[in-house]
């Protein structure tokens, strides 16, 4: 019985440890939903490749945050070419959002400040487009201390042109997320971020 209880108070104890280490900590962990709005879409005036897969994991992302009471930022660019959300991750009363004009999201200062009040500490990222404001929200917020967990494939972009050379979506996704991994962002897919989330598990 004693060594059994023995075993019953280290296996209590590392569950405790795993959870404190988590990298995602509760009440400090807040997701940016970035310009995941309509003009990316079908139809749109700036359609991506594959917005819908993105948006059906960035989704996913949402219902989690939202079920967990977890802070959350959507995050929107201000454009004629209209600034409605997505109806996927479409803002709800009381949920807060920032309209921004620059491509980098924290340029203004005010979703800093907001971060701050709220004690947040660790970022889960996502949204439109990978080379542009979630690239510039990523390396900002790493070098303001922030620990970052970037969703690939709760991201979209679309082809880019350099002279004669056009570079397919998938390149510039792909290359783009080379650069911030490791450095500036964990990389986890939204599925597998769900999962470790839920199990409350590190890699």
């Amino acid at each position: 019985m004693r060594i059994a209880s023995l075993f019953l108070g280290i296996a209590l104890t590392l569950g405790l440890n795993v959870a404190a280490q988590s990298p995602w900590p509760a009440g400090k962990t807040a997701l940016l939903l970035i310009d995941i709005q309509e003009f990316y879409f079908p139809g749109g005036l700036a359609e991506l490749r594959d917005p819908d897969a993105a948006a059906l994991n960035a989704g996913m992302l949402l219902d989690h945050f939202r079920a967990q009471g977890w802070p959350l930022v959507h995050i929107g660019h201000l454009s004629k070419s209209g600034q409605s959300f997505h109806k996927r991750v479409r803002p709800l009363e009381g949920e807060y959002v920032l309209m921004k004009e620059k491509v980098n999201a924290f340029t203004s200062g005010e979703l800093q400040a907001y971060l701050q009040e709220k004690g947040i500490t660790h970022l889960v990222i996502c949204g439109m487009q990978t080379h542009m404001c979630v690239e510039a929200a990523t390396r900002a917020a790493a070098d303001l201390g922030y620990d970052c967990t970037l969703v690939p494939d709760a991201c979209a972009t679309r082809d880019l042109k350099y002279g004669d050379q056009v570079v397919p979506a998938s390149m510039v996704h792909f290359s783009t997320l080379a650069t911030l991994k490791g450095t500036y962002a964990k990389l986890l897919s939204a599925a597998t971020l769900l999962e470790e989330m839920q199990r409350g598990r590190t890699e």
